[in-house]
């Protein structure tokens, strides 16, 4: 999908130096001379942690730093240049961005913009702002108020920090609990994590300023650990190299939603004008306020997830030894992975050697959803057992598995059924007297019902909600709080939660908990992944999955799409289609999350948030097939989620899969009508590659 933004992003940079789409900038300050300062105090947090704290202090020096291209810094001009579009509005804009931007670089390329006279491009980057949404932020780096770049990112910390004030406006929790900032080693991502800093501690916050890069997931776990107020996360995730992002996690350790993006947005809007000092770097330094909680937070993530793997198998890796190849795809993950194996005895990890360093360039993954295809040759020649994958961040999660001298690539739904028996089955190992009828599994309304097959055998909870960990991790902190215990989270686009330490989704966990279920699985029953996979459908049905995407030219054509759907009986308000080809696949429920409506409930209202923004219809028919149409909000994209669940005593798998294409490609013409509507075909169902991919919402 990103094919979409390199596309934008081209059409506006083309006319400027090489350096528009993407700015390369020098860290603020050295994240060693802060480190410095603050190591007596990290290392006496970690005492009484002395087994772990040694494993991992070996290894602490073998994680690289990040890799930054350093541009010397240059003259940017007057700032007084005079700017006359003809549109008061975008003028006026231009004024406040030569007015508070201080970085010369993105200044020079407002500047050449307006020798050029070219206001077709100073109207995209100054016309519309970039909204703070459920995602936080996410866009290319350069200049421009729908950009990432300082300002933007000083502007949003204002924003940030001001809303928190207005929730917690007692002065003494800000630097009582205060807030972690962490970082990729995306280009900027470190710059941008000091920025970010610099605001809060000049408001007064405590700061937990990561000292080096790390994984995703290393910020909800240290809100969770240290009780901080909230944390931001700058990465880019699996975006295109020239792009990066701001996540936004609360108190409670899960991705913030409604109504906290909309009074942040709100204050944003209020604290555009940078305070004076907000690039003053010395704040940075010797600032009682600020620590670096790297080590502490090491030791800690990697004692929690070794508490999750304490059972009687724990030493089966190493009577049964596995091998396993692993490729970070040029990003954050393999230290971790590697501190992950080495904890827990699982041997070595072997990693794919043009992927295993951070590398902001990424140059041998041009596509960085999360792929083990990459991998495979490598495996092939090592003979390894099992591929393991993180996308740059570290928190998505892919893997192989050799079955029948070739490799097994399972899909998100393949692997949500294999995580979701093992942490019911491990839960049941590791408890005294386990109680399954008060544990919980979650997915999101596009996954896979395979948990909600499970939970109607075993007794535990099955619950749904919307796509995207931010609703997730909430459903997840909501459970807790109601005393359940939350074993396993899983969503089809976007990864694994196999801990409620960490409200969001986690790869570095996923790596281990698959390589210690694969080596269970090897030494007491001599099966492999696969194997466990299928007996999982034995014994809760055949669930097999399909996803691909159209796509169309016109925004008013997919409306018209989902009005007609919407309104299928003559025009007449919530009326559906009832059937497919010609009658014989009957559908027993509708539910469109636009506007709320739902048949299979009794008050006609569905249980999951509804939005006039979004369109999304989900229909199920009386013989188990599911299917799931979204339209995305910011690309040309209409996507369907499909799944046929068979009943456990049904044993024609081949059947049921030649169903789903059959009733797939009914649905696709019936209701899309394609060849009416002008919409092509995109990219083949990622299930049905051999490699696994991530798609963005």
């Amino acid at each position: 999908m990103g094919f979409f933004f390199d596309a934008l992003t081209e059409r506006f940079s083309s006319k400027f130096s090489s350096n528009w789409s993407r700015l390369l900038t020098k860290p603020i300050v050295s994240a060693r001379q802060c480190e410095m300062q603050q190591k007596q105090r990290l290392l006496s947090a970690v005492v009484g942690k002395k087994h772990l704290q040694d494993i991992i202090c070996k290894q602490l020096l073998q994680i690289p730093t990040p890799k930054f291209q350093t541009i010397g810094r240059r003259p940017s001009g007057t700032t007084s240049l005079y700017c006359n579009s003809g549109d008061r509005v975008l003028d006026a804009r231009i004024s406040n961005w030569m007015e508070w931007d201080k970085n010369p670089q993105t200044k020079a390329q407002i500047i050449g913009a307006i020798k050029q006279e070219d206001w077709e491009t100073l109207q995209h980057c100054m016309g519309n702002r970039m909204k703070f949404g459920v995602e936080g932020l996410r866009a290319p780096m350069r200049a421009g108020f729908n950009a990432m770049n300082e300002l933007v990112v000083i502007q949003t910390a204002q924003g940030i920090c001001a809303y928190l004030k207005q929730e917690y406006p007692d002065e003494s929790i800000w630097s009582e609990k205060g807030i972690v900032i962490g970082y990729d080693a995306r280009y900027n991502s470190q710059l941008f994590a000091q920025l970010s800093s610099i605001v809060f501690l000049n408001n007064k916050f405590r700061v937990y300023l990561f000292g080096n890069f790390v994984p995703t997931p290393f910020v909800p776990f240290t809100i969770s650990e240290l009780g901080c107020l909230a944390g931001i996360m700058v990465t880019g995730s699996h975006y295109p190299k020239n792009f990066n992002g701001y996540k936004v996690y609360w108190t409670n350790g899960a991705q913030i939603t409604t109504p906290h993006t909309t009074g942040i947005q709100r204050c944003i809007l209020k604290n555009l004008k940078p305070k004076k000092d907000s690039w003053n770097q010395h704040v940075l330094c010797s600032n009682d306020l600020l620590s670096n909680p790297f080590e502490e937070i090491l030791v800690a993530y990697f004692q929690s997830l070794k508490s999750q793997l304490i059972t009687p198998f724990l030493e089966v890796p190493q009577k049964y030894p596995l091998d396993h190849i692993y490729t970070a795809m040029n990003g954050v993950g393999y230290p971790f992975v590697k501190l992950a194996f080495s904890t827990n005895d699982f041997g070595p990890v072997i990693p794919l050697a043009n992927q295993v360093s951070p590398d902001p360039e990424f140059p041998s993954t041009p596509v960085l959803r999360v792929s083990v295809a990459s991998a495979e040759r490598q495996a092939t020649l090592k003979k390894a057992d099992i591929i393991l994958a993180n996308d740059p961040d570290a928190g998505c999660f892919a893997a192989a598995e050799v079955v029948r001298r070739k490799y097994k690539v399972f899909n998100f739904n393949e692997l949500g059924a294999l995580f979701g028996w093992w942490a019911l089955e491990t839960y049941v190992m590791r408890e005294e007297d386990p109680d399954v009828s008060n544990c919980v599994m979650i997915a999101s309304n596009v996954s896979s019902k395979i948990l909600k097959s499970m939970a109607e055998v075993e007794g535990f909870t099955f619950l749904e909600t919307l796509s995207g960990f931010n609703w997730i991790g909430n459903k997840v902190a909501e459970e807790q709080n109601n005393g359940r215990d939350v074993l396993f989270a899983f969503d089809e686009l976007f990864g694994f939660m196999l801990s409620a330490k960490v409200l969001d989704r986690d790869g570095i966990s996923a790596a281990a908990h698959l390589a210690s279920m694969a080596s269970y699985l090897r030494s007491e029953r001599n099966i492999k992944l696969q194997d466990k996979l299928n007996e999982i459908y034995n014994n809760y049905g055949y669930h097999t999955s399909k996803v691909s995407q159209h796509l169309f030219h016109n925004r008013r054509t997919v409306n018209q799409i989902f009005h007609r759907l919407r309104t299928f009986d003559n025009g007449q308000k919530n009326t559906y289609p009832t059937s497919i080809m010609d009658g014989e696949f009957q559908i027993v429920s509708v539910r469109d999350l636009k506007t709320g409506y739902d048949s299979g409930e009794n008050d006609k209202q569905a249980d999951l948030p509804s939005s006039k923004a979004n369109e999304m219809i989900t229909f199920t028919f009386s013989n188990g097939f599911v299917i799931t149409l979204r339209a995305s909000k910011t690309e040309p994209m209409i996507t369907y989620y499909a799944e046929i669940c068979g009943q456990p005593e049904n044993k024609m798998w081949s059947e049921l899969t030649c169903t789903l294409e059959q009733m797939v490609r009914a649905v696709v013409n019936e209701f899309y009508e394609p060849e009416k509507n002008g919409l092509r075909s995109s990219k083949p169902d990622p299930g049905n590659l051999s490699k696994v991919c991530m798609y963005a919402v």
